[in-house]
């Protein structure tokens, strides 16, 4: 809901303040309606109901997958598309990966959701609501700002949601932001976030030229800038930032080019997530046979690595696909 309405409403109603940290408790419990709310007068919750509706978001398509991940298709009030993806793990996990932003302008070229228009920056409220409709299934433990846009750029509504996250039940542990490298904003998350917030850097070269290729923030924000920024983080928060390194066939994906990530990378700082590749346009995705051999020399040179559970591919839902599409 929008969380700034319904102060406002609560407000011009002359409501004791604490309603609305009752609102939200039972928002957060994963609730259908402010017909659950049974702590609020029932003219409270008739008039709540006609003025601040329940979200702000409508759902306008869900997919779901072979694998039990969930895909939303949401507009916001005025219009603009978004996705959001509920992922469900074997050992009990459930994650969300949620949006920061309607489209994103940075264009990187492995991703779908740079194709798209850009729409807007997404509220606090827009981006608690993505959460929000998948807790109405089950209890969540872990989100990702991994969805459409870089969330860098809304760097004050990503943090006021994430604020909230411990009340539903996720941890700041359990919660990772991730940057292409949107240095005043990383700059600004580095200096000012306390919380032990998880930091992920989408990497996917380490030479700078080719990173330029396929990410064109490169040539506005230097990689060594970046990760200069990324060790001060870690000098400071004393956490490893994680390194999402997605898997290109002949474009990024030789031993060479793992021995250059691992000169690259500081091994007590940095752990590399490789992705295997879900298609979306001008590139094909690396074989098994290439993705263990680019980890191998990872392994070897002891920089810590995983290869990343690819989840939703078969609706698009998997890491880079999202476009808001039907």
């Amino acid at each position: 809901m929008d969380l700034t309405l319904l102060e406002q409403t609560l407000a011009d109603r002359g409501e004791p303040t604490f309603r609305a940290g009752q609102v939200w408790e039972w928002a957060a419990r994963g609730v259908d309606g402010y017909d659950e709310m049974t702590n609020l007068p029932r003219n409270l919750r008739d008039d709540l109901a006609a003025t601040v509706p329940f979200s702000t978001l409508s759902l306008e398509d869900e997919a779901q997958s072979a694998d039990g991940t969930v895909k939303a298709l949401f507009r916001t009030a005025d219009g603009h598309p978004l996705e959001a993806v509920l992922m469900r793990y074997r050992d009990g996990r459930r994650s969300v990966c949620v949006s920061s932003q309607s489209g994103c302008p940075l264009t990187c070229t492995f991703c779908a959701t740079g194709t798209m228009r850009f729409g807007r920056n997404l509220t606090a409220s827009e981006i608690l609501d993505q959460m929000l409709h998948f807790r109405r299934f089950e209890q969540l433990d872990h989100l990702v700002f991994m969805g459409m846009g870089e969330p860098m750029l809304n760097l004050d509504h990503v943090l006021a949601a994430t604020r909230r996250l411990p009340d539903v039940g996720i941890t700041y542990r359990r919660t990772t932001i991730s940057t292409v490298g949107w240095l005043p904003g990383l700059t600004r998350f580095v200096d000012e976030v306390e919380e032990p917030i998880r930091l992920a850097l989408s990497l996917h070269a380490a030479n700078p030229l080719l990173r330029s290729q396929i990410m064109p923030v490169n040539d506005r924000y230097p990689l060594a800038e970046v990760l200069a920024e990324c060790r001060r983080y870690f000098e400071l928060a004393h956490r490893k930032v994680f390194v999402e390194y997605v898997m290109l066939a002949g474009v990024n994906d030789s031993p060479g080019q793992a021995r250059e990530l691992v000169e690259l990378l500081d091994r007590d700082v940095f752990k590399v997530n490789l992705i295997p590749y879900n298609p979306t346009g001008i590139y094909d995705g690396s074989t098994r046979d290439a993705i263990a051999a680019f980890k191998a020399v990872l392994d070897q040179a002891r920089l810590p690595s995983t290869v990343r559970l690819t989840r939703g591919r078969d609706i698009a839902a998997a890491c880079g696909q999202l476009a808001a599409t039907r």
